[in-house]
């Protein structure tokens, strides 16, 4: 065995290697270590590969607890949420790695209990005692201590929800703008009864989503039927069409509260006989079939998620601190027309 294999023998055995350890074996001082190891100036190429080829060997790691206290940040941001294996956390996820990786920053994920509201709160404080230097709350459903909470001092904040808050900045999709262009979209083929198939009750998307049908029926002074229920899923989409079916004939347009829910209703539509758009048209929310549905036609909202994550991690960890001011941030939808609607049915 060389020399140098027994030096990395005798150094990693049963102890953490430290900058000592890398410094003495590539003949350098601990301060140009130091400098490698955090990719500072000041050193050159031929002694930079040299250390780094000591840490290689040595299985050195860079302390983020000692670079903490340099640089006053753990480079990591926070994010917690419900469930992650929703498609809108999913596609938030997304734009939110793509901005800590541009920024250098890693992410430390929370998935909190999926059927229950989470505490603001208990989720802080829970975050607090991890190495991040601010957090994301994707708060699909409303936290009993939204409106009492306050963020730490020096933990920055996000709230990805449709409600504004008085201390802490929120971002999302505009989810009430995104049903206003639904509602115009439809009055300008000539609908006027138009059905809703309502997400879960939990859900804050819902909640704005049905309000801008309903105001949009009220503002032209058109009925409005109480809608049916859904949990998200194309089978209770389904579901809920066919209840709807049992007692009403009248509608010629139905707006589902999201893509899935609005294929399960286009199937129920046709399982009893009725043809879409010709006799019923359908518009949905979120453009959340297109990769999994052939020659999908339905007509719908898409929001940008990535953008959404982007700009959650810019305000969770700004790089200018003291110019981070609390905003909420709307972000609009884009209609995307397809083939799910037609001219109303005389």
């Amino acid at each position: 065995m060389r020399s140098e294999d027994n030096e990395t023998k005798a150094v990693t055995a049963g102890r953490t290697v430290s900058m000592v350890d890398v410094a003495r074996l590539a003949g350098v001082s601990q301060q140009t270590v130091s400098r490698v190891a955090n990719n500072m100036p000041n050193v050159s190429e031929r002694t930079r590969k040299r250390v780094q080829e000591a840490m290689d060997q040595l299985g050195f790691r860079v302390s983020y607890a000692g670079r903490s206290l340099r640089d006053g940040r753990y480079h990591s941001v926070g994010f917690c949420v419900n469930d992650i294996t929703e498609f809108g956390n999913l596609s938030m996820l997304d734009g939110i790695t793509a901005a800590a990786r541009d920024r250098g920053y890693a992410v430390t994920l929370m998935e909190i209990s999926k059927n229950q509201n989470f505490s603001l709160e208990e989720a802080t404080r829970a975050m607090s005692a991890l190495p991040v230097d601010g957090v994301i709350f994707g708060m699909s459903r409303l936290a009993p201590d939204f409106e009492e909470f306050t963020p730490l001092a020096g933990l920055p904040s996000v709230i990805v929800s449709m409600y504004a808050h008085p201390r802490c900045t929120t971002v999302d999709s505009d989810q009430y703008r995104c049903a206003l262009t639904l509602m115009e979209h439809l009055f300008s083929y000539g609908h006027r009864e138009i059905r809703y198939v309502a997400g879960p009750e939990f859900s804050v998307d819902e909640v704005f989503r049905q309000a801008g049908w309903r105001d949009a029926l009220q503002e032209r002074g058109l009925a409005v039927v109480e809608p049916t229920r859904g949990d998200w899923s194309a089978n209770s989409g389904y579901e809920a069409a066919c209840q709807m079916l049992e007692h009403d004939h009248d509608f010629t347009a139905v707006f589902a509260a999201n893509d899935q829910m609005a294929n399960g209703v286009i199937c129920a539509l046709r399982g009893h006989g009725l043809r879409v758009p010709e006799d019923v048209s359908v518009v949905g929310v979120d453009d959340s079939l297109v990769d999994y549905v052939p020659n999908c036609q339905l007509t719908t909202v898409r929001f940008d998620m990535s953008e959404r994550g982007r700009t959650a991690f810019e305000h969770a960890v700004p790089e200018d601190p003291a110019n981070n001011q609390v905003v909420a941030v709307r972000i609009p939808g884009k209609l995307i027309e397809r083939g799910s609607v037609a001219r109303a049915r005389a």
